[in-house]
């Protein structure tokens, strides 16, 4: 079956990873939390995607600055400091015998609860930090093929309401826009701010190419996507004209190009939105569905990332 942006080919060493379930490593039968723990109750907790490269993890500084962040504007505490925290990875990872082609989630909730309630002043425990590191990679039919949006009725929320800015557990707008746009026969959703102008999707940020010049949206109702970042920066360092700015779905059916970018995947060519083709639908020699400014820019960010990549001191 299909999941996008997110498909991958099973690793069958997978079965016998070991997970860091707050410091203790365990294998994936036994990693198990209480059903009174915060993130099964409520969702809340904050987490990260990270990729290993080269026996480092890309871009981790700016992830833990997510986490940390996210986490201080829920008032939560993660409960180790950032260089605990990063050496908890590398020891999951080591333990694991992991140096590439590896996909991190890394997850901290509040914590278990007194009962099933809301109220953080009943959590009993502390912070439950857990590391799932996967061999997984992006199926090459993905990255070469592109993929298929759909602009759903489901809307990124202002501000004040759920901060989008906060990489939480609670994910509902953005599975409700994932439902939709698998109904309507696409691979992700389109994803629309309160005035109509485009957001991001539900799990990876959007990019048009438009005579020459790459937009993005203006980041106020989008998370702040790492690879988003590091996209507009081998973007601009490279001389492209490069703009966050509000734009509409008129500007997307027209576009030369389209690609959609996140941590697992890096950059994916959009091929069709809400039935338009994206371009002349003309692709590469070598059959690659990607633009010429989305493949220039796939090369860079990889450069990017193999070159950020942070190895365990």
């Amino acid at each position: 079956m299909s999941t996008g942006t997110h498909e991958y080919a099973a690793d069958p060493r997978n079965a016998d990873i070991l997970i860091s379930l707050n410091g203790r490593l365990v294998p994936r039968a036994e990693a198990v939390v209480s059903v009174f723990d915060s993130g099964f109750i409520l969702g809340d907790g904050v987490w990260e995607g990270l990729r290993v490269v080269d026996g480092g993890i890309a871009f981790l500084d700016e992830h833990l600055d997510r986490l940390f962040e996210g986490a201080k504007a829920l008032d939560m505490e993660i409960g180790l400091s950032r260089d605990e925290l990063t050496a908890r990875l590398y020891e999951c990872l080591e333990a694991n015998g992991m140096t590439d082609h590896v996909h991190i989630r890394l997850m901290v909730t509040r914590g278990e609860k007194a009962t099933p309630y809301q109220d953080p002043r009943i959590t009993i425990g502390p912070p439950t930090v857990v590391i799932i590191p996967e061999y997984k990679e992006p199926t090459p039919e993905v990255t070469k093929n592109g993929v298929r949006l759909f602009t759903v009725h489901v809307r990124r929320t202002a501000p004040d309401m759920q901060d989008q800015k906060i990489n939480s557990h609670s994910k509902l707008n953005c599975i409700q826009a994932c439902i939709q746009a698998t109904k309507a026969g696409a691979d992700e959703g389109l994803m629309l701010d309160p005035d109509g102008c485009v957001a991001t999707c539900n799990s990876t940020h959007f990019f048009i190419v438009r005579k020459g010049e790459l937009w993005t949206s203006d980041g106020t109702y989008c998370l702040g996507g790492i690879t988003r970042g590091n996209v507009l920066t081998v973007s601009r360092n490279a001389g492209i004209p490069t703009f966050e700015k509000r734009f509409s779905l008129v500007d997307v059916y027209g576009a030369d190009e389209a690609f959609v970018t996140g941590t697992f995947a890096g950059l994916v060519p959009v091929v069709e939105v809400d039935g338009r083709t994206i371009g002349d639908g003309k692709r590469a020699d070598d059959g690659d569905a990607a633009g010429p400014v989305t493949r220039r820019l796939r090369t860079l960010y990889k450069d990017y990332a193999r070159a950020s990549a942070k190895r365990a001191s």
